[in-house]
């Protein structure tokens, strides 16, 4: 039987343990798994498939993994760019009450279907997504042919929403949706983070992951200064002493951001075999106080960790191009710890392999090899920006962009070919997108038009705080400084 896509004369960067390049490689794919990588032969041109491409000029390499990401409020990208930290602060508190507790429904939907027309854009085949209520992402990605792991957020010292209520969420995502659309959308377990968690969130986070011993455990870790102080004030020496305690401290944890470190939080890590997200564009944009700490990724890969890389809030800084992390990666480790830190090929694996490793998907995606699911990108490579296609390595991660992408593939399926994103209808996601804006907008007095964006006032917007929940954040914050200081 002929195979169901053909690949030829391509320039293919398999992304395998040697880091294979085929100058002119074909890939041949069938039944949703990759059959073959080689060379090209002579007569691959008049192959019998159901789609043969012909890879001139082109390059063909892994889909990327967008380790980290949340998507819930992708419908207002460009609201947020002018405001400050505090400001934003503010608004996203209030929001995640709301989400949580199901308003602006049709925003997120609206919001999660244009993320999945971007990503598809971008040839970004997995995301690992935490939600407010991440069955509209998971359904988003799921009908759009995209892979995701999906998992609602838990904390009990951020937003009011009862942690039996929220664990009993969890549980029955896990139930509906792990394992759907042909086993591409997975299940996660996601405590928020480390200095919003009480012990007690910890303690049956674990119990929760213990029942479900494959899914990854997703969270937020030494993201702040505030990390270890919260660890102190539930009763560990640190946070990572709190995971361990706990349990949580092993393979399955995905750690998003990693700032706040010392050699041995490294060494730790390395040690128990987590892996790390690292989201350079975020903390370029919205840094607090100027005084970056940045992830010491340079360190912890020497370390052994694996590190993936991931947009983050991509509507906070306006840019779904995961791509250009790797690019972003590079400049702020070399701003931080000096000049060639990494090998363009580096960044390449954490673009891909890396991710599905720490999703703990890497034997089946993230590099071009016989066997393995069949989630590929296809770049042009004929623009003079390329020219004259040397180390191309280096031009994945320094000149490649989201409009460089033609094709993508996941499962064998075509999502997007020759710019033409065929699993959904672009049109009709930005018109959703358009009336949702509208109707938000409308509702809330935040004017959003082509100048700009000026959101309400603080007192309409706060208004809707959850009461509890920072509050008790605060207090056990203001307690452990003060016990610190005795």
């Amino acid at each position: 039987m002929s195979p169901d896509i053909l690949i030829h004369d391509a320039t293919v960067l398999t992304v395998d343990e040697n880091n294979h390049l085929y100058r002119n490689g074909t890939v041949v794919v069938d039944d949703g798994r990759i059959q073959a990588v080689r060379r090209s032969e002579p007569d691959d041109a008049d192959a019998v498939a159901e789609t043969v491409i012909d890879g001139s000029g082109r390059l063909v390499m892994p889909g990327l993994v967008n380790a980290h990401a949340h998507l819930e409020l992708t419908a207002l990208t460009g609201a947020f760019s002018e405001l400050s930290v505090g400001e934003l602060f503010v608004e996203m508190t209030a929001f995640c009450e709301q989400l949580g507790r199901g308003k602006y429904e049709y925003l997120v939907e609206a919001g999660c279907d244009l993320a999945a027309l971007n990503f598809i854009r971008g040839g970004i085949t997995t995301t690992n997504a935490m939600e407010a209520l991440p069955s509209r992402g998971a359904d988003a990605f799921g009908e759009a042919g995209l892979r995701g792991f999906f998992g609602p957020w838990i904390s009990d010292l951020f937003w009011d929403i009862p942690e039996d209520e929220q664990f009993e969420r969890a549980r029955s995502f896990i139930e509906d949706y792990h394992d759907t659309y042909d086993g591409r959308i997975q299940a996660t377990v996601c405590p928020h983070d480390d200095w919003s968690c009480s012990r007690d969130v910890w303690e049956r986070t674990a119990e929760l992951a213990a029942d479900y011993p494959d899914l990854p455990v997703h969270t937020h870790l030494l993201e702040l200064d505030a990390s270890n102080t919260m660890a102190r004030a539930n009763d560990a020496d640190d946070s990572l002493a709190l995971l361990d305690e706990v349990g949580l401290l092993d393979d399955r944890l995905v750690a998003a951001h990693f700032r706040v470190t010392d050699e041995d939080d490294i060494e730790r890590m390395a040690a128990n075999d987590a892996s790390v997200a690292h989201c350079p564009s975020i903390f370029c944009y919205w840094e607090p106080d100027g005084e970056t700490e940045w992830t010491p990724v340079p360190t912890l890969r020497e370390a052994g960790t694996t590190v993936g890389l991931g947009l983050d809030d991509h509507y906070w800084h306006d840019s779904s191009d995961l791509l250009g992390e790797a690019r972003q990666a590079r400049l702020a480790a070399n701003l931080s710890f000096g000049t060639n830190q990494f090998h363009s090929m580096e960044l390449v694996r954490m673009l891909t392999i890396e991710g599905a490793r720490a999703l703990g998907v890497g034997d089946e995606l993230g590099s071009i090899e016989p066997g393995k699911r069949a989630d590929l990108i296809m770049l042009d490579l004929s623009d003079p920006k390329f020219a004259p296609k040397t180390n191309i390595p280096a031009l994945v991660a320094n000149t490649a962009t989201t409009g460089d992408v033609e094709s993508t593939i996941v499962d064998g399926e075509l999502l997007m070919h020759d710019n033409e994103v065929r699993s959904m209808n672009a049109d009709a996601v930005c018109e959703r997108v358009e009336a949702a804006v509208e109707r938000f907008g409308d509702e809330l007095g935040w004017e959003m038009d082509v100048g700009g964006s000026k959101p309400p006032s603080h007192l309409q917007t706060a208004r809707d705080l959850p009461k509890r929940g920072p509050a008790h954040l605060v207090a056990r914050l203001g307690l452990q400084h003060v016990k610190e200081r005795l």
